[in-house]
């Protein structure tokens, strides 16, 4: 965003900017950018903080009050914490059951589809309360999405279920719906300390069915013939850091797939 800054700065646009790394800021020298000492991914604070993330945004738009830049100002404050300045978080969904002894192929697919259902009450909460969901980018309802990505556990490459896009997308779009689902749903209960970035992505990879699915539907992809579902697999399904924290590494798998 920084670099596109300058484009528009040339010709008469007044720009401002978040930015989350103050190094790349140093570096790219965009006109006004306003560093903010949050987690990445989290440009405004913590969630369900409008006083908080309006604060971030007023100031800002205030860089917009210098004529010409480059200008890199620090956000004075850190994200808020809770009154007893706790910051636990517990899971209101219960998943060991579903979690145990899932070495077969059909006993995953199983655990996936009734793990989805328990989180869909909290879901419904989730899109009543917020009056929106970002569900839905794959075009496939969300039966159809946990078919539709179990179906690769098989180690075959499934029917694509969108005429209109490749297979590889559409699993990375499906892919993305999932997640969307599990933390929208995840973070509905009412009263709980809001969970960090790094505590849903935890809690994702480390302790749900789907975080399993994806571990190991990303070597299926890996091992394919499809070029692009090779790419889907190596870098888009799971994060590099839970891979490696899982041991599976991107190298091995292409090497696999070209034996």
């Amino acid at each position: 965003m920084g670099g596109l800054a300058h484009f528009l700065e040339e010709e008469g646009l007044p720009t401002t900017q978040i930015s989350l790394i103050r190094e790349h800021s140093e570096s790219i020298r965009p006109p006004r950018a306003l560093w903010v000492p949050f987690e990445l991914g989290r440009p405004l604070g913590v969630p369900n903080d409008a006083a908080f993330q309006t604060r971030v945004l007023l100031a800002a738009l205030k860089l917009l009050e210098s004529p010409k830049g480059p200008v890199l100002e620090d956000f004075p404050d850190d994200v808020p914490v809770t009154s007893d300045g706790s910051t636990a978080w517990a899971c209101p969904v219960n998943f060991a059951t579903a979690m145990a002894n899932l070495s077969e192929v059909d006993q995953l697919r199983a655990a996936l589809k009734r793990e989805m259902a328990q989180l869909h009450s909290w879901y419904n909460l989730a899109t009543k309360k917020r009056g929106r969901t970002t569900v839905g980018v794959s075009g496939l309802d969300l039966e159809a999405i946990g078919d539709f990505i179990s179906a690769f556990l098989d180690g075959d490459i499934p029917e694509n279920p969108r005429e209109d896009l490749p297979l590889g997308i559409v699993l990375k779009l499906a892919t993305e719906d999932l997640k969307a689902y599990y933390w929208e749903a995840i973070t509905a209960q009412p009263g709980q300390v809001s969970p960090s970035s790094e505590q849903l992505r935890d809690w994702f990879w480390d302790e749900t069915t789907a975080g399993k699915v994806l571990l190991a539907i990303k070597q299926v992809c890996m091992k394919s013939q499809d070029d692009m579902l090779q790419v889907v697999g190596m870098k888009l399904l799971v994060p590099m850091v839970q891979a490696l924290r899982k041991g599976i590494g991107a190298a091995k798998g292409k090497e696999e797939s070209k034996k």
